[in-house]
């Protein structure tokens, strides 16, 4: 029981209302012991001293903030900003390039699928897919013992012809002499020189026919075109085959052409001759050198793409036919400029500036800022800033002229 709960000082409660504590305090003041009250004041003194020492002991610990004045002037010093270096660049001279993204397949420059052009029973094939061909080098070899056969007879046929031709031409020389005396009549003169007509051009058309059987001759034999790599085979030998049948398919590598589709709006900037570099799915880390070979002058149907055709080296023959590529156009190329990224650039009301650190401080650089360049990620600028200065290059805008900064490496 507190003190307020307390009765007055000599007041005695009745036996009844007394509680089990009211009882054992009767027993001792009884026996001459007065009890003993609750330490209140001790409680609060504590509190009051732990209080105290939490003001008290940092003033004593902490030789920075040791008195109210040193405090104050703590508060009053400059701020340093810590910026991370990829947010800081250094001016530079360099190639400005405006590039425009292509995309697209490889196929070889050179590729034919040559088929036969004669009929007959395939006697050889001595090539199969992958094999590295010259120009001039036996792909197939059809059976050509008839096409052979064919021939001996045109040309005996021929020459045959060709000795009646003779002999009329003299038959006829031999009539014209009698017809001019009066001893042959006209009509037989002119007889003969029809039929001498008739066994030239009988004579042509034999000639004609051995022609025919050398070429098929020819055609038996079937060669590479130019040096190139067999891509398909499609026979083998015994098969007997018509004029048509196909044969073997031969590419050439050497060069590698990309058909890539960019933008109608864009297709004003191209022209034949620009620079592309290419990267190819499946060799990572490699790069590609290629020029723009044609510029198709009409959108692709149902798109509004332009097909440009692009010419890609490929003299160690790294590159496949039907590989995706991604390639960048050089549309427009500067020299000798010094640009910085567009977030570098700042505006108040004095102008365009950046934001140089000299002896880690904010210096404001008024400049004059050009053309955008690749996509607008960069402003060229043609005065205010000098190679080699150090500025801020990315866009934080609590910075302000003045500040000292300091760079974090990332």
């Amino acid at each position: 029981m507190d003190q307020h709960n307390q009765p007055p000082q000599g007041a005695v409660k009745p036996e009844w209302a007394m509680s089990r504590r009211d009882r054992k305090r009767k027993a001792l003041r009884e026996a001459g012991i007065e009890p003993a009250r609750f330490p209140w004041v001790v409680v609060v003194g504590i509190v009051l001293l732990g209080g105290a020492a939490a003001f008290v002991i940092p003033q004593f610990t902490n030789p920075k903030a040791s008195t109210p004045a040193e405090a104050v002037e703590q508060s009053s010093a400059p701020v340093t900003k810590q910026l991370l270096a990829i947010d800081v660049a250094t001016a530079r001279v360099e190639t400005l390039i405006e590039v425009l993204k292509a995309t697209g397949s490889l196929a070889p420059r050179r590729q034919v699928a040559i088929t036969s052009q004669v009929s007959g029973t395939i006697e050889e094939v001595p090539v199969r897919v992958g094999d590295a061909v010259k120009a001039g080098d036996v792909l197939v070899q059809v059976d050509a013992e008839t096409s052979t056969i064919q021939l001996q007879q045109q040309r005996a046929t021929a020459a045959a012809t060709r000795a009646q031709l003779a002999q009329a031409v003299s038959q006829l020389e031999r009539t014209e002499g009698l017809a001019a005396r009066g001893l042959s009549p006209d009509a037989t003169v002119e007889a003969e020189r029809a039929s001498i007509e008739a066994l030239k051009a009988n004579l042509e058309a034999l000639e004609a026919g051995v022609a025919a059987a050398e070429l098929s001759i020819r055609n038996a034999t079937i060669t590479a075109p130019f040096d190139g790599v067999v891509a398909a085979r499609s026979i083998e030998p015994g098969q007997v085959i018509a004029p048509g049948a196909a044969l073997v398919e031969v590419v050439d590598l050497s060069v590698m052409e990309l058909t890539a589709y960019v933008p109608v709006s864009a297709s004003p900037t191209l022209r034949q001759g620009q620079n592309v570099t290419l990267t190819v799915e499946g060799i990572p880390g490699r790069a590609f050198a290629g020029t723009v070979q044609g510029i198709s002058p009409v959108a692709a149907k149902g798109t509004r793409t332009v097909p440009v055709l692009v010419s890609v080296d490929n003299a160690d023959g790294v590159l496949r036919g039907g590989m995706f590529a991604t390639g960048q156009i050089v549309t427009d190329e500067v020299a000798g400029a010094l640009a910085v990224p567009s977030a570098a650039l700042r505006q108040d009301d004095e102008g365009q500036h950046v934001l140089a650190i000299v002896d880690g401080k904010l210096e404001r650089r008024a400049v004059e800022a050009g053309r955008s360049w690749n996509g607008a990620s960069k402003v060229q600028l043609s005065a205010g800033l000098e190679a080699g200065t150090v500025f801020v290059s990315g866009r934080l805008d609590d910075l302000e002229p003045g500040m000292n900064v300091t760079v974090l490496e990332n």
